[in-house]
């Protein structure tokens, strides 16, 4: 698996999910921690994360520690990869 961060500022690092499954802990401390946080510090107060409803993404843990930092995230409905900008470019480099 592939996790990446686009938004109008700019882009994250592409990451690479390795050695299993991406639980709430690693997504927390694999990506959240040290991509997400410093990212949103860099964009500044309009920062928000679109995450979709994978299970590490709503486990209690992350929302705990999204919070914490102060980070809001966007609502997401359910099954709506289409709406997610990155999905796309998902396939672009699936297809490639």
């Amino acid at each position: 698996m592939v996790w990446g961060g686009i938004s109008m500022e700019g882009r994250t690092d592409i990451y690479c999910v390795r050695n299993g499954a991406l639980t709430v802990i690693r997504y927390r401390d694999e990506i959240l921690e040290p991509i997400v946080r410093p990212y949103a510090g860099a964009v500044g107060p309009g920062f928000l994360l679109m995450h979709d409803n994978a299970r590490p993404h709503v486990a209690r843990v992350c929302r705990q520690y999204l919070e914490d930092e102060g980070i809001e995230t966007i609502e997401w409905p359910s099954r709506s990869p289409d709406l997610n900008p990155i999905e796309h470019l998902g396939h672009y480099v699936s297809v490639h």
